[in-house]
This record gives C-alpha cells, structure tokens and sequence, in this order.
C-alpha cells in the first residue's frame, strides 16, 4: 500500500479542514438553538463537513493507484478540492446568515448563491468521472482491490447524481405554479414538503420519500467497499478461508452487487413518496430478496473449491498401460 505521504496533499489537507469544521459545527449545534427547515441550523454544515472527511481523503488515496494518467488525476483532485470548498463556504456563508443554501431562490443573492452551488456540485461530479475513469484504466494487481476501488467509485457516482433531481421543482411547486417568484425550488422530500418529522441524526423526512437516504448510501460506497476488502484481509490471519485471494474477490462482487441493489431499493422506496423506516410490502419483499441473494452469494463465495477431475482421456491412458 503506498505511503500517505504520496496521498494527493490538497485533498489530505482539505479533508483535515473539515475535520476542524465538523468539529465548529457540532460546538454551533449545541450553542446556537437557532432552527432552519426542522432542523438545527449548523446541522447541513456538520453533515457536509465530515461527508467531505471522508470522501476526499478517500480519493486522496485512491489517486495513488494510478499508473496512467498520474497528472490528469492530480488535476481532477484539485478541482474536487476547489469545488468543495467553494460549496462548503455557501453553506457556511448561509448558515451565518441564518438561510437555507439549498433551493433557495428568495433574494437575487441568494439565487445567485444556490446557482453557483449547483455548478460547483456538477463540476464536482465530473472531476470524480474523471478519475473513476482513471482508475477503470489502470491495470491493478489485485483483482479484489480492483473491484472494491471501482465498484465504490461507481456506486457513489451513481449516488452523488441522485442529487440533480432534487434541484428540480416539487410536484406541489409545479402545481403551484409561478416559479419565477418562488423563494424555493427543488426539495429533498419526495411526496411531503421539507421540514416535516424527521429521523435523528440524518434529518430524512419520516412522513414522506426522501432522496438523501440512497444519495447518502450510494456515495459512500467509495469508503464502505474498500473498507470492506481491508477488513476481510485483516481477518485472513483468523479465518483460514479468507487467505484465499479468490474467495476475497467472490466476497466483494456480493459486497459490490448488494450495495449496489440496496441503493436502487431505497431509490425506488424514496421515489415512491415512502419514508426509508416505513417500507410497503412490496418493499419488504424486495430488500428480502437481495437479503437472501446476498447470503446465497456468501455461502458460494465461503465454499471451499471442488478437487478438479481428472481428464478422462488420460485416466483411460493410465488404465490402458495397466493392463498392459
């Protein structure tokens, strides 16, 4: 594995700057009562914060798979880093102001603030292709890393675009019509409006779809599948059958198919104005489905491999020189 000291340093350094944040934002939530849209208002910020934490340091080590595209990559990582912290100060900038920064088109500034928001978070988006891109390209040694790097970052792609719907106008928006004076347009809920009961901690409506929950799931696939790999590699030393570089990568396509099965269920659920804690019937059943679809998948992958036969035309070579 390389050395940290080869991690792409602007995105090292951005993701220590939203640690610091994170940690500004849990003291804001617990000084400042001030509520924004049923929610505490440094809440977005400290979500946001330690979302980037995550997600830059882990294209920060990522950039060091490349064996092709070295600069290109670099270059992308700077502008997952310009992007982000320019989406970061909006919200910061906002929350000091005491105004949603998302969907908010109020005031010509704030207009001008969400507008900005929304090519930042295209831009954004793009850069991370770039490098997923990078990465299909590159030739790793390890088929198992392979598939978790690149099964991650597609998935998260996948997530991360599940944010563009959101900016769209609601059902109720458009029937309300008259968009061109709306203080907001675009929402997170699906079938309620925003600011409605919500789960703790996450804030996802409990009334209503809400598009944050696969877009949360999905992009962090790019932590959890890697994770994953390490963990079953830290585990090998314990349990014989994961010393096995076949049964790890067995492991991670189940790893890979699942999540990738679990963000279209909960899209689905959340599309359809259901709340992520109350799922239907037809719900149920589905998420039974990939459950026993996974454990399947598991229980193959664990299976020790057959002994292979021997060829029958060499087994009737050897018969034949017996009898002689």
């Amino acid at each position: 594995m390389p050395s940290w000291r080869s991690w792409h340093r602007p995105l090292v350094v951005f993701s220590a700057a939203m640690a610091a944040l994170a940690v500004v934002s849990a003291v804001g939530l617990v000084v400042d009562d001030r509520m924004l849209v049923g929610a505490p208002i440094w809440a977005k910020p400290f979500k946001f914060a330690v979302s980037f934490t995550a997600y830059c340091l882990t294209l920060a080590w990522m950039l060091t798979l490349l064996t092709r595209g070295r600069r290109i990559g670099r270059w992308a990582g700077h502008v997952v880093v310009l992007t982000s912290l320019a989406e970061m100060v909006i919200i910061t900038v906002q929350v000091v102001r005491g105004k949603r920064s998302h969907f908010n088109t109020a005031t010509a500034f704030d207009s001008a603030l969400w507008d900005a928001m929304g090519m930042t978070i295209v831009v954004l988006w793009a850069a991370t292709l770039v490098i997923a891109v990078l990465l299909l390209r590159t030739r790793l040694t390890d088929r198992a890393t392979a598939l978790a790097v690149r099964g991650g970052l597609l998935i998260a792609l996948a997530g991360a675009a599940l944010g563009f719907p959101m900016a769209l106008p609601s059902e109720s928006q458009r029937a309300a019509g008259n968009l061109d004076t709306a203080d907001v347009i675009g929402a997170h809920s699906v079938g309620v409006p925003d600011g409605g009961p919500s789960m703790a901690l996450t804030g996802w409506s409990t009334t209503g779809g809400d598009l944050r929950a696969p877009h949360f799931v999905g992009m962090h696939a790019l932590q959890l599948l890697p994770l994953f790999l390490i963990a079953l590699v830290l585990l090998a030393p314990r349990f014989a059958p994961l010393r096995d570089a076949g049964v790890r990568l067995r492991l991670v396509r189940v790893a890979v198919g699942g999540h990738a099965a679990l963000v279209a269920l909960i899209t689905w659920q959340a599309l359809r104005g259901q709340p992520l804690i109350h799922p239907d019937g037809a719900t149920l059943t589905v998420a039974g489905a990939i459950l026993a679809a996974v454990a399947y998948g598991t229980w193959r992958a664990l299976r020790p491999a057959a002994p292979a036969r021997p060829a029958r035309n060499a087994s009737s070579a050897s018969d034949k020189e017996h009898v002689a």
